[in-house]
């Protein structure tokens, strides 16, 4: 698991020997299905101690792993709110230009128990935002429970659950961490709320067709 050290940014991201390989697999299969229209997703799981991210490649219906991870401002005083809000924001602009997706997806989050706590994660989120829509991303927001119910077929998932529903869905070779999870988990909803929109789409159209036919054929 490589580790890498910018401007004070820490970023964990793990990419697998087997994506790799399939990906370039599924390049080659591009140059030649001229109709099917790769996605890069990157999906973000704000966190001000932790934020977790996760990319990956949609072709048609089909999801590849591309990579995970986290970027951690631990190594900074708890009270030093704009670094570490800077550490996010740089983490997450050196993940975007590493990866190059072409739409991004975010977890929404609510007011909790406490609300100080909810505060400082707003924050934090307002800055993984910020790096998106600097970069001209299409961003879309999601909550746990729409995750949730997107990966694991219930709202009340819990993180092993969502763990090991993403590592089946990405086949990956082992159990991603629980933030680098959650973050693909988000991912994966943005890809089958696309495809599922595209189907709609396509079934619109398709109906348009028919009832154009229809008509024409009654007007002879």
């Amino acid at each position: 698991m490589p580790s890498s050290n910018t401007n004070n940014t820490t970023i964990t991201s793990s990419q697998t020997a087997n994506s790799v390989n399939s990906l370039k697999s599924v390049k080659s299969i591009k140059s030649t299905t001229a109709t099917t229209s790769p996605r890069i997703i990157l999906g973000i799981d704000p966190g001000l101690q932790t934020t977790g991210f996760g990319v990956i490649e949609v072709v048609g219906a089909k999801l590849q792993y591309i990579a995970s991870g986290t970027i951690s401002t631990k190594h900074l005083p708890s009270g030093n709110l704009p670094e570490r809000l800077k550490v996010i924001f740089t983490g997450i602009t050196e993940v975007i230009g590493r990866y190059s997706p072409t739409e991004a997806a975010i977890e929404i989050v609510f007011m909790n128990i406490n609300p100080q706590a909810s505060l400082l994660l707003g924050q934090a989120r307002g800055a993984c935002i910020s790096a998106i829509v600097y970069q001209d991303l299409p961003l879309n927001e999601y909550t746990a429970l729409q995750m949730k119910k997107a990966i694991a077929g219930h709202g009340k998932a819990a993180k092993a659950q969502v763990q090991e529903m993403v590592k089946r869905l990405l086949k990956l070779p082992q159990l991603p961490g629980p933030d680098a999870a959650d973050a693909l988990g988000l991912a994966i909803t943005q890809a089958h709320a696309g495809h599922a929109l595209s189907l709609l789409m396509q079934s619109a159209g398709d109906a348009r067709k028919a009832t154009g036919m229809y008509v024409q054929g009654r007007s002879r």
